[in-house]
């Protein structure tokens, strides 16, 4: 390995981090290819053609390639930005600009990080063209036109400004002038925003993107509502989401809480479904909705945050932490970044354990739906059909599943319906 000049203990940790990063994100994305089979799983005869296989082929080969040049691209970056002394030529850029104004460590931390954020999305602007325009386009799923994609980057951005410019202020100066209970400030300000999002996201923040239109009367409706009824879930809103103004893609989603919980389909998957199919995917919904998966995420998510928060407290003061992206100043603006870079390896760790709680949340959706549908075959063919429609690798390989993975493999969730059903 080689170092960089002056390298000391935090700049070897998060340099091997980053580059052990991107050698698993490397060696999966090697191994997810070669596991791509030539022949047409037997299992999928009937569903999927030789042709279609051929495009899912080409379709994984081109995003799984797109995905390490974007990742390659993003540690080369950062890694030169490191190495010609970018950290500090910002926080010195920020300071004379602050200066002018006699602004203090809030002003000089949303300019800091405000810029880093803004030069990062502009620099991966034209992969998401690229992705969107190029391969989307490519393999018919592309439906977006430029000016929405300009107006859904706009919106981002506003919404980015308008709840994250306040949220950052507010974490700066906490620690600016809570002392050590700052950490603990920071993590409930965080929780009760993510928590007011939350309820607030089906409502007004989804339909800045989305349109949402409530499903009409018809036997798609009642059979939903009776199946509803049948296992206890009060349902009352079901809205279909015009998910084809953007992408030929399928997928269907429960979100917010009590009166506010919205069961969305997209147009693109009702288009593709038989109504049998639909109501199994609803109930695989309402499986998640049922074993309170959603609320267990956000817990952990307020758990995860609290970890952050408190070793945040403890490092981001570090000398050496600063020594090793050669800043000369200490701020808790560049401890916020530069901590980011140093927590890398345990978000790696608990990335993995994040994502295996969602295979399991995800089987257990499935059986729950395997029990309470009229026939299991209809959630296996609804499931074959959105991996067909959406050119889903039919058999990643299983270190690609263990660290990406947040849903396990097609077959297997098949062979586990099926067990499920054998078993009465």
């Amino acid at each position: 390995m080689v170092y960089f000049p002056g390298m000391n203990a935090y700049g070897i940790v998060i340099l091997g981090a980053l580059l052990a990063s991107y050698a698993l994100d490397l060696a999966a994305t090697i191994l997810n290819l070669r596991a791509l089979p030539r022949e047409l799983p037997r299992e999928m005869d009937g569903v999927c053609d030789p042709d279609a296989y051929r495009r899912t082929r080409a379709y994984t080969r081109a995003t799984s390639r797109l995905d390490l040049f974007a990742d390659t691209w993003s540690l080369l970056l950062l890694l030169g930005f490191w190495q010609i002394g970018g950290f500090e030529w910002l926080d010195r850029l920020v300071r004379s600009w602050a200066a002018r104004w006699d602004g203090g460590e809030v002003s000089r931390g949303l300019l800091y990080i405000g810029c880093l954020l803004a030069a990062r999305l502009v620099l991966g602007l034209p992969l998401s063209i690229y992705s969107t325009f190029g391969i989307e386009e490519r393999f018919g799923f592309n439906r977006t036109t430029a000016g929405t994609f300009i107006a859904d980057r706009i919106k981002g951005a506003a919404l980015a400004v308008l709840i994250g410019a306040p949220l950052l202020a507010l974490v700066i100066l906490f620690f600016e002038r809570a002392g050590p209970l700052a950490w603990l400030y920071g993590w409930g300000l965080v929780t009760l925003v993510s928590l007011f999002l939350h309820f607030v996201f089906p409502t007004w923040i989804l339909p800045l993107f989305n349109k949402f239109t409530p499903l009409g009367d018809g036997d798609l409706k009642q059979a939903i509502l009776e199946y509803a009824a049948r296992v206890r879930f009060p349902l009352e809103s079901v809205f279909v989401v015009d998910g084809s103004r953007r992408s030929a893609k399928a997928n269907a989603f429960f979100t917010g809480f009590g009166r506010r919980k919205r069961l969305a389909l997209f147009d693109t998957l009702i288009e593709k479904h038989e109504v049998e199919e639909l109501v199994a995917v609803v109930a695989h919904e309402v499986g998640h909705a049922r074993k309170w998966h959603i609320q267990l995420m956000m817990a952990i998510g307020v758990v995860h945050s609290g970890i952050l928060f408190y070793l945040l407290s403890v490092f981001m003061g570090h000398r050496g932490l600063f020594d090793a992206f050669y800043l000369s100043e200490t701020s808790i603006y560049a401890g916020l970044v530069l901590f980011g870079l140093l927590y890398a390896p345990i978000e790696l760790i608990l990335s993995l354990a994040l994502q295996a709680f969602s295979r399991r949340c995800e089987r257990e959706a499935d059986r729950f739906a395997a029990r309470t549908i009229d026939d299991p075959e209809h959630l296996v063919a609804a499931l074959k059909k959105l991996a067909v429609g959406n050119l889903s690798h039919l058999t990643p390989h299983p270190v690609h599943v263990f660290l990406h993975g947040s849903h396990p493999p097609l077959l297997e969730r098949i062979g586990a319906i099926r067990a499920e059903r054998a078993r009465g």
